[in-house]
């Protein structure tokens, strides 16, 4: 799950929010202790007043005595911390207290009773009604830790898979970097007029990945332009080489990360040197329905094997894939006696 579609659902879901955030703890509180006099005051009298206030008044302070401890200092200090028979002496003790109360406070008004009513009420009944407070509230407190704990496992994730990514573009970058220098190193006795130019052009690839790479999603417009500037530097260097870049549906406005076809390019250019006959380079891009495709054809010396490992650059782009898509990319790799080729399907 990405971490905008995750804070959207979080965001969306108000009462989850009520439960779980700390900006809504005096509300939280304000609820239970309106919903406590709500049902103290519509529940039928059994004394005349002003006792029956008073009676009311010792049940009120019961509850919140009873929720609070148990929120704020039993579920942490026990429950928490796995003492659960500590916890169920509290529960048990709480019980035996709360009935003592209840008791001695009904023994106070009993004179005061209102005719045909009878506030007697035996042990096991009244523990009942203290075990589901005391349940409710160890409830809430669960589950506020149980989401906190969530979204800690989730952040810390997130941390190490934005970390490995960032590393994996390190590598990717200073492998390319040596690459273009080597060529510019090799066509500065050569040729220096050629050599100026793949100085130039390599000065616009390096402006690419040191503003746009740093993003997260760049235009795909523009990773098609940076693919272009490459092949274009080997063809400066190459006389036989030939590129095609094949474009085709709606690929304005499409975002993807950056660098995240320069490897399969990479390893085209670096596995098709042949100084027999012409090689080329051929890169299909087509955006439909919500999908990119994405291929990369290349032609194969006929006496150089490729290696089907593909190097550090596409074993690092099947790992940068796997975190960024793991379950909406498709990517095939085609290994014949004349061409090597790289299909990758990403849905948005």
């Amino acid at each position: 799950m990405s971490k905008t579609l995750h804070r959207e659902i979080m965001d969306a879901n108000w009462m989850l929010q009520l439960i779980i955030s700390k900006k809504y703890r005096l509300c939280r509180h304000l609820i239970l202790i309106v919903f406590s006099i709500i049902v103290l005051y519509y529940s039928p009298p059994e004394y005349t007043e002003p006792y029956e206030s008073y009676s009311r008044m010792v049940t009120f302070f019961q509850i919140l005595l009873l929720a609070y401890s148990n929120m704020y200092f039993f579920v942490p200090m026990f429950l928490f911390r796995k003492k659960y028979l500590s916890y169920g002496l509290f529960v048990l003790t709480g019980m035996i207290i709360s009935f003592f109360i209840h008791e001695t406070a009904c023994h106070y008004f009993r004179p005061n009773l209102l005719p045909h009513e009878d506030d007697s009420i035996n042990f096991f009944t009244f523990s009942f009604m203290i075990m589901v407070l005391i349940i409710a509230s160890a409830a809430v407190k669960l589950f506020q830790r149980w989401i906190y704990d969530a979204q800690l496992i989730y952040d810390l994730e997130l941390a190490k898979t934005n970390a490995e990514l960032e590393q994996l573009k390190n590598q990717i970058n200073p492998h390319f970097l040596f690459n273009m220098l080597n060529n510019a190193n090799v066509l500065i006795e050569d040729d220096p007029k050629k050599a100026s130019q793949v100085l130039m052009k390599l000065s616009d690839l390096l402006r690419y990945q040191l503003y746009d790479s740093s993003r997260d999603k760049v235009l795909l417009t523009s990773e098609i332009h940076f693919l272009e500037d490459f092949l274009n530097l080997e063809k400066v260097r190459r006389d036989n080489f030939n590129v095609l870049i094949s474009k085709e549906g709606e690929l304005s406005g499409v975002q993807v990360p950056p660098l995240l076809f320069i490897s399969f390019v990479e390893n085209a250019v670096k596995h098709n040197n042949d100084s027999a006959k012409s090689s080329y380079v051929n890169l299909f891009f087509d955006v439909r329905h919500d999908e990119l495709f994405f291929k990369c054809i290349n032609s194969k010396p006929v006496a150089k094997a490729v290696s089907r490992s593909g190097g550090l650059g596409l074993a690092n782009i099947k790992r940068r894939l796997e975190l960024l898509f793991p379950s909406s990319h498709v990517l095939k790799i085609d290994d014949n006696l004349e061409t090597y080729s790289v299909t990758l399907t990403l849905k948005f």
